[in-house]
């Protein structure tokens, strides 16, 4: 009996020894493990840089400030009573992601691993290398701030290994990739230089479907090759260009960027590296690179100085090879607010009295890349309420909006725009997107929908405004449908913006003032501007873009018009004595207001009379 009692004391014993070694041990080896998820004030006094008292006496003073309606964080608190310093404020923010707090040394930093972290993803991701492990393909990298984390998703994409984070002073980060890469101005030529050079891409060079598997997923992690496609990506998003085209040819394989809507041809790459860039951008948009004889479309989502960017990524086979667009989303830069769309003073008034309407459908009209899905964004950023339930149809759904059901069309599983919408007309809805009416069927249910108290606003492609209503009727909407739900149709144009940096006043010719059918005399007293070219605008003369609007409101007349069927150049001729201004005549604004340059108004619009 006695030996049993031992048994079960020593048992319990044994328990709570292991117990006391779990809780002594909480995250292994790393002690930053211990601190993730604490409370702020917990993590300091764990870390003994406060005692217990010290955060009470903080907490105190935040419930008295709270009452005064003051929102004080702990640490400012305890920062303003000195006890503690800045430093210690980041140490315990990464103790509470769960990183490791060190501290760097510009002088005795390892000048070795940048060999695994080129300049150009260091200074974009504002990171350093602090360790590589050759067993483990693992790279740690310091970084200034634990809010960072997404940058180690977008390295373990970017780069191919794993990739381990740590926090530092932003100080010593700043004087750590000073020293490191202050002399590493890599190029797109030095780095395509050594590509030219490998033994083992150059075999790849004509071998076409009959590349073996291994050969092409070792080529897709070649360093050099990474290194070349992080450039080209991180210098697109720098640029700020909307779409990336890798092309291949018989005797070529082009790169082209677009920016503000005009194609760049960029330094080419060796012939012999189309299959290995097109086979790395397949790895990270993860498709099959296996496949070469069927298009294929996917995504890659990176971060880059704190903005999302997502790429969309389009492959399709070509004679020579597979051709590659990247289209750049960046959520960062794109002005989903209707004060920067372009609108001039009495075109957002008019805009925001459609956007307001109780119900009705409110067009945009343009050709593909003209901005029409930006500024109908804008228009449901501004509607973006509490009270408000709005609904969208996309395809695909560009940008991620907080407080929009945003749907994607999916004609693979038969979800059309159509079916989206008949299906919206049950979700209690009070404002409507539908990304594009396409057919008869989709523009009857949005009919429908407008017809029940619903606003919805929808896009076309046509050339301008009141040619929308012939365009809406041969695919066979009833005139008196239109009438009764059709508020607005607003067509829309991009054109290029004259760079502020080098804007330079000019006297145009008689030439090009007849092209938009002006003489001499209607411009006398009138400024006009264009860009000479510099650094800041790639030696275009352009920077950015603006829109130019037209913007057709229906009233009784114009409802009478479509009613009996008039012309689109009569529909026009009544628009514009009711205030309608042309593209044209808007660009003509935009050139007298030193915005943008003749050249361009007459590459986007057409005379009226035409």
């Amino acid at each position: 009996m006695f030996g049993a009692l031992r048994r079960m004391a020593k048992s319990s014993t044994d328990r709570r020894d292991r117990k006391s070694r779990s809780r002594s041990g909480r995250g292994g080896d790393d002690p930053a493990a211990a601190l993730k998820g604490r409370r702020f004030g917990r993590v300091l006094t764990k870390l003994g840089k406060i005692t217990r008292d010290q955060v009470h006496e903080a907490l105190k003073i935040q419930r008295s400030r709270r009452d005064k309606g003051e929102r004080d964080l702990v640490g400012k608190i305890l920062l303003e009573m000195g006890y503690i310093e800045e430093l210690d404020i980041l140490e315990a923010l990464a103790g509470q992601s769960g990183m490791q707090f060190v501290r760097l040394d510009a002088e005795e930093h390892d000048a070795s691993l940048t060999e695994h972290l080129p300049a150009e993803t260091a200074n974009t991701y504002q990171i350093v290398p602090v360790e590589y492990s050759e067993s483990t393909k693992t790279l740690t990298i310091a970084m200034k701030s634990p809010d960072n984390f997404r940058a180690v998703d977008d390295l373990r994409l970017l780069m191919g290994f794993t990739v381990k984070a740590v926090v530092a002073p932003e100080a010593e980060i700043d004087a750590v990739l000073g020293k490191l890469y202050a002399s590493s101005d890599a190029s797109m030529l030095d780095v395509m230089s050594e590509l030219a050079d490998s033994d083992a891409l150059s075999a790849l060079q004509g071998r076409g479907d009959s590349v073996d598997l291994e050969d092409l997923v070792s080529a897709t992690e070649d360093n050099k090759v990474v290194r070349l496609l992080n450039l080209v990506l991180l210098q697109a998003i720098k640029d700020k260009a909307s779409d990336i085209h890798f092309e291949p040819f018989e005797g070529e394989f082009k790169m082209r960027y677009r920016i503000d809507g005009v194609l760049y041809e960029m330094v080419p790459p060796p012939p012999h590296l189309a299959l290995p860039i097109v086979s790395r951008i397949k790895v990270m948009a993860d498709l099959d690179i296996a496949e070469r004889r069927l298009p294929q479309d996917g995504r890659i989502e990176l971060t880059v100085n704190q903005f999302p960017i997502d790429l969309r990524v389009s492959v399709l086979p070509t004679m020579f090879g597979e051709s590659v667009v990247m289209r750049v989303l960046d959520r960062g830069n794109v002005q989903l607010s209707l004060d920067k769309v372009g609108f001039r003073d009495d075109e957002i008034d008019l805009m925001r009295e459609m956007i307001r309407k109780p119900n009705g459908i409110v067009l945009l009209t343009g050709p593909t890349g003209c901005g029409k899905t930006t500024t109908l964004y804008a228009s449901l950023s501004e509607l973006n309420e509490p009270t408000t339930k709005i609904l969208t149809a996309e395809d695909p759904v560009e940008y991620d909006i907080d407080g929009l059901v945003q749907c994607q069309v999916n004609p693979e599983q038969e979800l059309s725009f159509a079916k989206l919408l008949r299906s919206f007309l049950r979700q209690d809805p009070d404002v409507i997107l539908v990304g594009e009416i396409r057919d008869l069927e989709t523009a009857q249910i949005a009919v429908q929908a407008s017809l029940t108290g619903h606003l919805v606003f929808s896009t076309l492609h046509t050339n301008d405004a009141p040619s929308t209503i012939i365009r809406l009727v041969d695919l066979g909407v009833e005139n008196f449908l239109l009438t009764a739900t059709l508020e607005a149709v607003i067509a829309q144009r991009l054109v290029r913006r004259i760079c502020s940096k080098c804007k330079e006043e000019y006297v145009p010719s008689e030439a090009e003032l007849m092209e938009l059918e002006l003489r001499s005399a209607d411009v006398s007293g009138r400024t006009f501007f264009r860009g000479t070219g510099c650094s800041h605008c790639n030696s275009s003369g352009y920077k950015g873009r603006l829109a130019l609007f037209e913007m057709m409101v229906l009233d009784d007349l114009i409802r009478e018009m479509i009613m009996s069927q008039a012309s689109t150049a009569l529909l026009r001729q009544e628009s514009r004595k009711r205030g309608m201004r042309t593209l044209r005549e808007s660009g003509l604004l935009s050139i007298y207001d030193g915005r943008t340059t003749i050249d361009e108004v007459l590459r986007e619009t057409i005379s009226e009379e035409v």
